[in-house]
């Protein structure tokens, strides 16, 4: 809610918006002609770039009452730098468009650019341009480039039997801060609400593992059995996942899923929106940290579709988020 004498957006010109919020944004070390322009100009060495795109939309993917703009701002840097991160690639930059009610507190929108800042600054991102348009709640679609430094893209589709399976990142803790939200509890566990409000991702792990040669990758934004499902389809593969590699993932989140009376092991293998990075190595390569092994990749059967596995059988846990089916 606004405070007294605080400018709302209705009340302010575009080009007022825009002298308030492009000074609190990152240039980025690959941009060569920042935002003032019709378009930026943003190196790509190779001759090639990685791009990507998200959307954020106000009572699907956020509530005001429950994130500041900061949280949203990072929050959105965030789920598209992981998916750069995810192709092997070293993000450079973003452009960001916005769809803003009339009654969003100007300041709300300031906070929101320094979301962005505090994950793209340290990172040499630039936020280089984009688009504001009125709306009827927040929207925030992010576009984010990547330099692949000269090396092939890390696909979904190149996991092969005899490969390892590793993670970087945190898992399950975005799933229970906002189940802690959810019943308004959020002092129960501070650091787990804050997972949900503005989770972290290792996005410099992304070109590490491509270094040191990933065969596959894939940004874990809809849950774990989900993404690896979907690293699995595009690889033609099984991947079976070790029950016992997220065994202190289960311990962190016990005592407020008891509470809650949930399954931690349903948030640890099917909460989304952590944005860790599932890659698969193979089995003879150095698996570099954070990455951790926490499976297998095996052949898929003759006559059946591929699969994830945990512990060599179906789970019993729900597989993950879908944006249509809830």
């Amino acid at each position: 809610m606004a405070t007294v004498g605080e400018p709302l957006v209705r009340e302010v010109s575009e080009d007022a918006l825009l002298a308030r919020i492009v000074p609190l944004l990152p240039p980025g070390r690959a941009t060569l002609l920042p935002s003032g322009d019709d378009a930026a100009v943003v190196a790509a060495a190779d001759g090639r770039f990685v791009v990507t795109t998200d959307v954020l939309v106000e009572g699907r993917h956020f509530r005001r009452a429950w994130s500041t703009g900061r949280d949203v701002g990072r929050r959105a840097a965030v789920q598209n730098l992981a998916d750069v991160a995810a192709m092997g690639a070293v993000p450079t930059a973003l452009v960001v468009a916005l769809g803003l009610p009339g009654d969003l507190p100007v300041a709300w929108l300031e906070d929101l650019a320094r979301g962005l800042a505090d994950e793209c600054g340290p990172l040499g991102v630039g936020v280089v341009g984009g688009d504001l348009s009125g709306g009827s709640e927040v929207t925030v679609a992010v576009t984010a480039l990547g330099d692949l430094e000269g090396r092939a893209p890390v696909t979904r589709s190149g996991a092969r039997p005899g490969d390892v399976v590793a993670h970087a990142g945190v898992r399950g803790r975005s799933a229970a801060g906002f189940a802690l939200l959810a019943a308004d509890l959020e002092t129960l566990d501070d650091e787990l609400v804050a997972a949900y409000r503005h989770p972290t991702s290792p996005v410099a792990a992304g070109p590490v593992a491509a270094r040191a040669g990933a065969t596959a990758m894939i940004d874990v934004s809809d849950g774990l059995l989900r993404d690896a499902g979907r690293l699995a389809a595009a690889s033609h593969v099984l991947i079976d996942l070790d029950a016992d590699a997220f065994a202190a993932d289960r311990g962190r989140l016990a005592a407020v899923a008891e509470v809650l009376g949930e399954d931690p092991t349903a948030w640890v293998l099917g909460g989304g929106e952590d944005h860790g990075l599932l890659a698969t190595f193979p089995a003879s390569a150095l698996v570099p940290g954070p990455f951790v092994v926490v499976g297998r990749v095996l052949a898929a059967p003759a006559d059946g579709a591929p699969e994830v596995l945990v512990g060599g059988a179906r789970p019993s846990v729900p597989a993950g988020w879908d944006h249509f089916a809830g």
